[in-house]
């Protein structure tokens, strides 16, 4: 009845750093049979990971679409207002930054925009408080 869990407790699984034999296998397997059936892709490579873990690592890593770098200016002002439309919806903002994922965008919004934010909105209330206060 339901599904089956998605890892067993097995302590089999290789946990932690991928090597990079495992990234090398993972990615000749997605080019050969695509993207898709990550539950079954462990069985099929050999790997000795769960099916989470493989897609993680290929969307996160692996992917060749996946823009590497720093995030320009004109990606940190859209992300800035979609994230003033959207909220954390994190998969919506990456949607509309090409080579971006979402996992990217969530923990560049929290190591560095939201910080920027607060500070905007002080600078901004700052000036209405000595109006206030005059």
């Amino acid at each position: 009845m339901g599904r089956t869990p998605r890892c067993s407790k097995d302590s089999t699984l290789n946990r932690g750093t991928w090597t990079a034999r495992e990234d090398f296998i993972l990615s000749e397997y997605i080019k050969t049979h695509g993207e898709g059936r990550w539950r079954s892709t462990p069985q099929n490579t050999g790997l000795k990971r769960c099916g989470k873990s493989c897609r993680m690592r290929w969307l996160n890593y692996l992917c060749p679409d996946i823009k590497r770098g720093d995030i320009s200016p004109d990606e940190e002002d859209l992300i800035l207002r979609l994230h003033g439309l959207l909220g954390n919806r994190w998969s919506l903002i990456a949607g509309r930054l090409p080579g971006r994922t979402d996992n990217e965008i969530k923990n560049y919004w929290n190591t560095r925009l939201s910080r920027k934010r607060q500070s905007l909105r002080q600078k901004k209330t700052f000036p209405k408080l000595l109006l206030q206060l005059k």
